[in-house]
């Protein structure tokens, strides 16, 4: 089973004194910066948010993920929490290093914190652990699943390999990722395809080792499939790439320019590959790897110079509350929406439904706007979070893997 640390909040969210003026702000190995926790924070409730809808088929646009090609709002938020991993990544290794750990200690805590957050993932997707042949169709990819292994895959090279040669194995994924889906030919269909979803080489693969274990909406595809996982170990390479960027000896402003010029060329750059290569969430092209991270990484310089520079800090405190215990906020609130939304069931309107098409019907679409009633719904639901995650924070308590 996961085992789980207990920390202090202290311990998982403060802001390091500098050693020197230049150095203000700066994330070093004692710890990180604020405005890292609303960044991620921010991304979690933005999660939360899409994940609850009242009515899945009352959803405003940009809440929507892109059908296949294309991009909205919706699909930066899982890129950038694996961009945030990458920096997490990064600040943690170097935290241990400095207190002197050894190379050993620092590969099982890789290996131990990857693993527990595929069990988690896997645990998730077979809750509530329905005892009818549950094995046979759990589904083996998903969201956790992917960030355990972007986490094992980023933090091994991280530790093992020097940050030039880093951007050179990013640079290889991405590169390689794309001759491969461009050239290679799909099995069973004949030349390289793109789409349509199932006819791709990444859903042939799926198929092939994963059969019944893809995701039940598409059964012969998976949109966190095998394949489309290595460039997502880019994405996470890319964040390593900031952190560096962050905890260099320099003023926070120069850096701060620094990573937002390079955020600004990375999103024009994957806008200008997409010409070629497709922004693609589900097949996670090289496009879409570069042009999230570009934005990912202006997001978070600008996230840091409000909070760290400008001192701007009167409204971090709620993604604050949501970032220092992420995996809390996603575990719960999934295994929340299962309930919810499939097991428990109330008489209303003369049927037995789900809890959750009770209240909705009641308490929002019984007043309002087909659409504005299922964001409602979906407010109160990352509310009701902010809820129980203030109250953990409250009494210091923080659940990592």
């Amino acid at each position: 089973m996961p085992r789980f640390h207990v920390t202090a909040r202290a311990e998982a969210s403060a802001t390091v004194a500098p050693a020197t003026p230049a150095a203000r702000g700066s994330a070093t190995a004692a710890g990180r910066l604020i405005s890292l926790d609303v960044f991620r924070g921010a991304t979690v409730a933005a999660m939360l948010l899409v994940n609850a809808p009242g009515s899945w088929s009352a959803i405003y646009p940009p809440l929507r993920h892109a059908e296949w090609n294309g991009w909205t709002p919706t699909d930066l938020i899982f890129p950038f929490f694996l961009f945030i991993v990458g920096v997490t990544t990064h600040l943690s290794l170097m935290a241990r290093r400095k207190r002197g750990d050894d190379e050993r200690a620092l590969v099982r805590q890789v290996l131990r914190r990857g693993v527990v957050i595929i069990v988690l993932g896997l645990l998730v997707s077979a809750f509530p652990f329905f005892p009818r042949d549950w094995i046979a169709h759990l589904r083996i990819p998903g969201v956790l699943q992917r960030i355990g292994v972007v986490y094992l895959c980023a933090g091994l090279i991280v530790l093992r390999s020097p940050p030039r040669t880093q951007l050179l194995i990013a640079g290889a994924i991405l590169v390689g990722y794309w001759l491969l889906l461009a050239l290679a030919p799909v099995p069973g269909v004949g030349p390289a395809a793109l789409a349509p979803p199932d006819a791709t080489l990444a859903a042939w693969l799926d198929r092939l080792l994963l059969g019944g274990h893809l995701w039940p909406e598409t059964r012969t595809w998976d949109p966190e499939g095998i394949l489309a996982t290595v460039p997502a170990v880019a994405t996470a390479l890319l964040g390593a790439a900031a952190g560096r960027r962050l905890t260099r000896p320099e003023p926070l402003s120069v850096r701060l320019n620094q990573l937002f010029g390079a955020g600004a060329i990375a999103t024009v750059g994957g806008l200008v590959w997409s010409w070629g290569f497709p922004i693609n969430k589900n097949l996670w092209t090289s496009s879409y790897v570069v042009f999230t991270a570009g934005l990912a990484a202006m997001s978070l310089a600008t996230c840091t110079w409000l909070i760290e520079e400008r001192k701007a800090a009167w409204w971090v405190h709620p993604f604050v509350v949501f970032g220092v215990n992420p995996i809390t906020a996603f575990v719960g609130s999934e295994l929340a929406a299962r309930l919810i939304y499939t097991v428990v069931r109330v008489p209303y309107g003369g049927a037995s439904v789900p809890v959750e098409t009770a209240v909705f019907r009641a308490a929002f679409a019984s007043w309002l706007p087909a659409r504005a009633a299922s964001l409602a719904f979906a407010i109160v639901f990352v509310a009701c979070w902010y809820v129980v995650l203030a109250a953990l924070w409250r009494r210091r308590i923080i659940l990592k893997v």
